[in-house]
């Protein structure tokens, strides 16, 4: 993602984790922004299923304030491993 205005992302980031976190399967995210303006955003789902249907829900999400989506780079991974 691309943060075009930090403020505005700022402002709406608990908004946007909440709608977020009722997704169906929903278990963590993680919204982290660099120095640069970029970020990424790395949301945890209890199963597969779950994952996909959010990453299909994405490219159609309304556009939120101060915040670039790169529609093109969603991907649905396994985790492998955490801490």
């Amino acid at each position: 993602m691309t943060i075009t205005e930090r403020s505005a992302a700022e402002g709406d980031l608990d908004r946007i984790v909440s709608g977020v976190a009722g997704m169906p399967g929903f278990v963590a995210v993680y919204w982290v922004a660099s120095p640069a303006d970029a970020g990424v955003a790395t949301v945890i789902f209890d199963s597969e299923e779950a994952a996909t249907g959010f990453a299909s829900f994405l490219p159609s999400a309304p556009a939120e304030a101060g915040v670039t989506l790169d529609r093109e780079r969603i991907e649905v991974g396994q985790v492998m491993a955490h801490a």
